[in-house]
């Protein structure tokens, strides 16, 4: 697989979100607003960077069956340094993200990447798979957030754009209404996707 088949397919081909299912929790309950998207997105592919290089370099003195606490505790680290640096430099976002920073730990994204492809690929490769999942990650937040947000409240990253005459449809900033707009972008996709012959 060529070095840029590797950075692309993060970004459709297997994109975390919409084709893989990954990482579900923070997706549905975050995305809410374009901006807390946004920021869990960078969240998330800074983790996912910086675990894939690590975890890349050491994939050769990790023992097989210590692999994943290992993979856990690198992860980890690195979740713990984003936190901090989230709270001390965009404490708003940082509150309303609450919980989700930590929960990156275990983030099926982030583990599935180090086991399925860091710790079998050189540091560069790694590097570059992290950058596409990240991107695609963060992609695919800022679509299901702006299409809620949007939609849901008449704003844009807290600007608004219909005025004071436009009624939100509500039910897209609820969970369930998570659940439906990330359906309905799966079918579109879906539809639009290029059939194999």
């Amino acid at each position: 697989m060529s070095n840029l088949k590797v950075f692309t397919k993060g970004l459709i081909d297997e994109n975390p979100v919409f084709k893989l299912l990954l990482g579900m929790c923070p997706v549905l309950a975050v995305t809410t607003a374009a901006k807390n998207g946004l920021g869990m997105g960078l969240a998330a592919t800074a983790v996912l960077l910086a675990s894939n290089i690590i975890i890349s370099m050491l994939r050769k003195v990790i023992p097989a069956k210590i692999r994943i606490p290992a993979f856990i505790v690198v992860i980890a680290t690195f979740v713990t340094m984003v936190d901090l640096v989230m709270e001390a430099f965009v404490p708003d976002l940082h509150s309303v993200l609450g919980i989700f920073i930590p929960l990156i730990v275990v983030n099926c994204i982030i583990l599935q990447r180090a086991e399925s492809f860091a710790s079998k690929n050189s540091v560069f490769r790694s590097f570059l798979d992290g950058l596409g999942m990240g991107i695609g990650f963060t992609i695919a937040l800022m679509i299901l957030a702006s299409v809620r947000e949007i939609i849901g409240a008449g704003t844009w990253f807290g600007v608004s754009l219909f005025g004071a005459s436009y009624e939100p449809m509500r039910l897209l900033t609820s969970p369930p209404g998570a659940f439906i707009t990330l359906g309905l972008i799966i079918g579109l996709i879906n539809v639009l996707k290029p059939k194999k012959a």
